[in-house]
Order: structure tokens, then sequence, then C-alpha cells
């Protein structure tokens, strides 16, 4: 584990770290054509995920750089989406156990907060992704499958569903 990680809620002061970090990897990383105008949620980060059961995170380091992000978004039913995990390519690994930490934090506070389902959506390119989701739980579903309230991406063609433990 990377000690000089620390997960926190999102606050106004982590806005620009977490563009700076989440773009690079879509559009550079990953080729997509999308931009962070298109993604409205992360221009008002607690109007669209701090409501409810909702939250955002983000990883930083001792300096307050943000590295990673998560977010929690209610969509009612005791059902919530997992969007906008994200980990800066330096600290991506098991060895570095950031996305753990991030991905533990949300189940922590999904099950404390009384979710009983946590849905995702990503790219098929982003197969790393696919099996840390898949080794922590989430399994594959079919996109009619996913609840009415899912909040869909365009980029979106891979769908996962993962039951919340309970304590």
């Amino acid at each position: 584990m990377t000690a000089a990680i620390e997960i926190v809620p999102y606050e106004a002061r982590h806005a620009r770290g977490i563009v700076d970090l989440i773009g690079p990897i879509q559009q550079g990383e990953f080729g997509l054509t999308i931009t962070i105008e298109q993604q409205p949620d992360l221009l008002d980060i607690d109007a669209y995920y701090r409501q409810g059961a909702g939250n955002f995170w983000v990883a930083q380091t001792a300096r307050g750089r943000v590295v990673g992000s998560i977010a929690l978004k209610d969509i009612g039913d005791g059902q919530a989406a997992l969007r906008k995990m994200f980990v800066d390519t330096d600290h991506r690994g098991a060895a570095q156990g950031v996305a753990q930490q991030l991905l533990d934090t949300l189940f922590a506070w999904a099950r404390d907060h009384g979710l009983q389902e946590i849905y995702l959506g990503t790219t098929d390119a982003f197969k790393a992704a696919h099996r840390f989701y898949e080794k922590n739980g989430f399994r594959a579903i079919a996109r009619e499958h996913l609840p009415a309230g899912f909040p869909f991406m365009d980029v979106d063609t891979r769908f996962y569903r993962r039951a919340v433990s309970p304590q």
C-alpha cells in the first residue's frame, strides 16, 4: 500500500485536479472523444453526486495532488451507480493499492448508507478495469438488465452489477 495516499471526500479545491486526472486518461490513454464539457457531472460534483446516498472521493498525495477518483450516484430504490473511477498511471497496480482503497471506501459508504446494489458502465477499452471490477465481485450484465435510473454515458458498452455486502 502507498502510505502517502489518502482517500478523502471531494471538496471544491479538488475540481482542477479531477479535470487534470480524468481528461488525459480518457482522451490520451484510451483515445475517447469525450471532453470535460460533455461530462456536466464533473462541472458540478456536489449537485450531481452528493445527493441521497451518493458521494465523490479523491485519492490525493500528501501534497494534495489528485491521483485518483471514484463516485457513487444514488439512483433510487437502494441502487447506485459507480462512476468516475480513475487512477493516475503512476499510482496504478496492486502494489500501489490506490484503486482498491478507492473502491473499499465506496463499498463501506454504500453499506453504511443502506444501498443494496451497485451498477457500473465502462468501455470495452478499459480491460484492466474489467479484471479489477470482476476481482471485486462485480458480474457482467446485459444493458437491458440495468435499472431504469442508471446514468448512461455514450461510451459505455460493458455493464456490471454487484450486491452490497452487509458488514
